[in-house]
């Protein structure tokens, strides 16, 4: 028969250590306290790959637990889009969000939209811009405007539906023509595009800056404009639309981090605090400037604003070119 003694340091010691936990920050265990996943709904090699990849490398060292990139593809964005946005909203799957999020409910390939997320953090965002090739006839954007209007001219740079296109021809329409009166000739992305435009097989094409900075940088190619407020950091002597015919239409590529919607605010919190330092490290900053990828940061809430006014742009041109499902 136990002691009456045993028996009381036994309930004593129990009191104490229900006494520990019960304190504030030792009731539960604090985020994160095991591996995330950080999911990337393009494949590997691409640039959302590599921001990705570079965002989870910081974001490593930051918590410390391991943060395992993983590359979801297929359906145009969709299948990665999905897997974030179906995660336990418990921050232990977080993703890379790309401008394709305002695209693809549009086109009928999903129902998701920017409000199936928990806003993190946007990181990068790379405007639009109107490329030729080095020996084509036009200067300026206003020349090579004046020549469209014969219905003549061709442009490339991604798929139908794509980006590139769509700020073609919102821009087409932010300026008074008909936003298909540039033919748009379907290329596999910017890479291919480019190779016509040089190949004189397309008379120009939309696209960020980065993805044409080393025919640029060989002479090949020629920026008109480019479709922001600000001046590109490598190549600031390319015009903003602003400043090249008055206009303050604006579209490009972005990504951006988030969870699934619903994530505690703690959570968030975590992870907006350490995304924020990555972004104004010295190693995300070299790693994106190296690249040319532009670099943008807003947090959830101005973020939230930023994903729904690219979904309203984005929808705007989409019905008037024809392709809203």
């Amino acid at each position: 028969m136990k002691s009456t003694t045993g028996m009381t340091l036994a309930a004593a010691s129990a009191l104490v250590l229900a006494g520990v936990a019960a304190l504030p920050g030792t009731a539960a265990a604090q985020y994160p306290e095991r591996p995330i996943e950080l999911i990337v709904p393009w494949g590997a090699g691409g640039g959302t790959d590599a921001t990705g990849r570079i965002i989870g490398s910081l974001l490593e060292a930051r918590l410390g637990q391991p943060v395992n990139v993983v590359n979801r593809t297929g359906g145009s964005g969709v299948v990665g889009h999905q897997a974030i946005a179906a995660a336990d909203p418990d921050g232990y799957t977080i993703g890379i969000a790309t401008v394709e999020i305002g695209m693809m409910h549009w086109q009928g390939l999903t129902e998701l939209t920017y409000e199936a997320y928990t806003p993190i953090a946007l990181m990068n965002a790379d405007p639009a811009a109107i490329h030729v090739a080095q020996e084509s006839p036009y200067a300026t954007l206003d020349e090579l405007l004046e020549a469209s209007e014969d219905g003549q001219l061709q442009a490339s740079g991604t798929g139908q539906g794509g980006i590139w296109h769509l700020a073609l021809a919102g821009m087409l329409q932010e300026v008074g023509l008909d936003p298909g009166i540039i033919q748009w000739i379907p290329s596999d992305g910017a890479a291919s595009g480019l190779q016509d435009l040089v190949a004189g097989g397309v008379d120009l094409v939309a696209c960020s800056m980065p993805e044409a900075r080393s025919l640029i940088e060989a002479g090949r190619v020629r920026s008109l404009v480019i479709m922001s407020d600000q001046a590109d950091a490598i190549f600031p002597d390319v015009p903003t639309l602003q400043s090249a015919v008055g206009s303050d239409w604006e579209m490009g590529a972005w990504r951006g981090v988030v969870g699934p919607a619903g994530m505690p605010d703690d959570v968030t919190a975590t992870l907006v605090a350490a995304m924020e330092e990555i972004f104004n490290s010295a190693e995300f900053q070299e790693f994106m400037a190296g690249r040319g990828y532009g670099m943008v940061w807003a947090g959830p809430e101005e973020f939230r604003q930023f994903m729904a006014d690219s979904n309203e742009n984005l929808g705007n041109v989409m019905r008037a070119v024809g392709i809203v499902q």
